[in-house]
């Protein structure tokens, strides 16, 4: 039951194998879940244990390699052959004796690719220390090096079939933004509304059913309005507070983010309504200004100069490049909309802009999910981009 076709599958690895041979790596070492899944179309549970997919510049289609209670968990959700998937016993799981990565490195030089330039993903998050030291005295005569968010990047131009999938996550964004705007009461205990929240993520729509998220239901209230990446407590919302937001919709793990700020009560404090006004039109005139040939850090520089008349200050990057993933993290760690990054905006390619501003006395947080068309951009989702009210 993968998602998209095998020649989809076939594209983007043959994209991946170009990108290989420019960097020189002759074997790609693929344990990010998101890279695994945007090259076979695996999707299980199973990144708590060692798993990985390999590339190589020799052959059609990868080797997925996992442990064998997952192996018919790819057979099922992948395209690859029943002759290209590996399992490894179950006595390699977090053993003091044997290593996965020591089963691993059998295959690899069961198809004759021990002495090749090996890529390994060596900063994400489920590519272990241990797993690296494991590759590298069981294939003593191998070369090493980094090919960390190499995949990520072949995954930055989105297909036309990857934007479906995130126009119908879109949709549930919407529904979750509304389950949110209707349970966050006055009285109302946050994990309460939480539970409703994630109800709305899951369920998703009459036609499309809803997905875990990357990143679980982050709601800041009150004193927590000044710091992002908090959760929820089981504590009471209260009047004449408000409650910052970042939340999403995701369908068959492609993600469309969605934050807000709802207040509960009338007249919020005037620090808020002052930075929510700049906030809100520099994200519109930053949005406006958007178009393939732009830089990065040419969107960065544009919501500056946007906001250069307040007193607002954002110190951190305006956003980031998104698409599919899993726990932890719903960004792509590739493109940042900061200084510094030089990256050609182009057509196709998925951006999640969000000025979060957090104050010690105060937070406001927006957002905008959308990707560059040809002429400039489109959303993913139709949502006021403006303060939620709840009286």
């Amino acid at each position: 039951m993968p998602v998209f076709t095998r020649e989809e599958y076939l594209g983007r690895i043959e994209k991946t194998k170009q990108l290989m041979q420019k960097k020189g790596i002759e074997l790609l070492v693929v344990s990010h879940p998101a890279n695994m899944n945007y090259l076979t179309g695996y999707d299980g549970w199973s990144f708590y244990v060692h798993q990985c997919v390999l590339v190589s510049l020799d052959k059609e289609e990868p080797l997925w390699i996992g442990r064998g209670m997952d192996a018919n968990g790819c057979r099922i959700t992948s395209f690859l052959k029943n002759e290209n998937i590996y399992e490894y016993a179950d006595n390699y799981v977090q053993s003091l004796e044997r290593h996965p990565m020591q089963y691993v490195a059998d295959i690899v030089k069961k198809h004759g690719w021990d002495k090749k330039t090996v890529g390994v993903e060596m900063d994400q998050f489920y590519f272990t220390a241990q797993a690296y030291v494991e590759l590298q005295k069981s294939l003593p005569n191998a070369k090493f090096t980094n090919g960390n968010a190499l995949v990520n990047w072949v995954r930055v131009v989105k297909s036309p079939a990857e934007l479906e999938m995130m126009k119908r996550a879109g949709q549930i964004a919407v529904k979750v933004m509304d389950a949110a705007k209707k349970h966050i009461q006055v009285g109302v205990r946050e994990c309460d509304a939480a539970s409703k929240i994630v109800e709305a993520q899951y369920a998703g729509t009459s036609e499309y059913g809803g997905d875990y998220p990357a990143i679980v239901p982050l709601m800041m209230a009150g004193e927590a309005t000044k710091t992002p990446h908090l959760t929820w407590s089981d504590k009471t919302f209260k009047r004449d507070e408000a409650v910052l937001l970042e939340l999403t919709g995701a369908y068959k793990h492609y993600h469309a983010p969605i934050a807000r700020t709802i207040y509960l009560g009338e007249n919020p404090p005037q620090l808020m309504k002052d930075t929510a006004e700049v906030v809100m039109d520099g994200l519109q005139k930053t949005l406006e200004w958007i178009k393939p040939g732009v830089t990065a850090e040419g969107i960065e520089a544009k919501w500056r100069d946007a906001i250069s008349h307040s007193k607002v200050v954002k110190e951190s990057r305006l956003g980031y490049s998104i698409g599919v993933n899993y726990p932890p993290d719903w960004g792509e760690h590739t493109i940042s909309l900061r200084p510094g990054d030089k990256t050609i905006i182009e057509p196709n390619m998925a951006l999640h802009l969000i000025p979060g501003i957090w104050y010690d006395d105060v937070g406001f947080e927006i957002d905008a999910s959308i990707y560059i068309t040809e002429n400039g951009y489109e959303s993913f989702y139709d949502y006021p981009i403006d303060i939620i009210f709840n009286k």
